[in-house]
């Protein structure tokens, strides 16, 4: 999605996953913000400043905030949840008008499930497990 992104993320120990994200919007922040100075892009001015002026309300942030503060965690502890949770991610270019067929969104995992090659490698989930 053009302004947010959706994940489905699994810990050893659901204690863990708070800092998971942590780290994970640690780190992805560093490389956007490396990325868009780096890049002859036409809005990077405009989106530096944008970073930066949404720190004077963080005081955990110094430089550049590029991710919302939380996540909105859901517990996928059953196949069904799952399978909902994957069908509403794959779905969401669509209902957005990005894309017509949820296959043909090149950040989604929509493809390797379809038994595509997409653009990124995936681990499948088997809905067959048990919990």
């Amino acid at each position: 999605m053009t302004n947010h992104l959706h994940l489905l993320v699994s810990a050893k120990h659901p204690a863990t996953l708070p800092d998971i994200i942590r780290d994970f919007k640690k780190y992805t922040s560093k490389e956007i913000v490396k990325l868009i100075q780096n890049e002859p892009e036409s809005r990077r001015d405009w989106i530096l400043y944008r970073f930066q002026y949404h720190t004077k309300y963080s005081s955990r942030v110094q430089d550049y905030k590029v991710w919302q503060d939380g996540y909105h965690g859901i517990a996928c502890d059953n196949a069904s949840i799952l399978s909902q949770k994957l069908d509403y991610i794959h779905n969401n270019p669509v209902r957005a008008g990005i894309v017509i067929v949820s296959e043909h969104y090149q950040y989604s995992s929509a493809a390797n499930y379809s038994g595509e090659e997409g653009m990124m490698n995936v681990v499948l989930l088997d809905f067959g497990f048990a919990f």
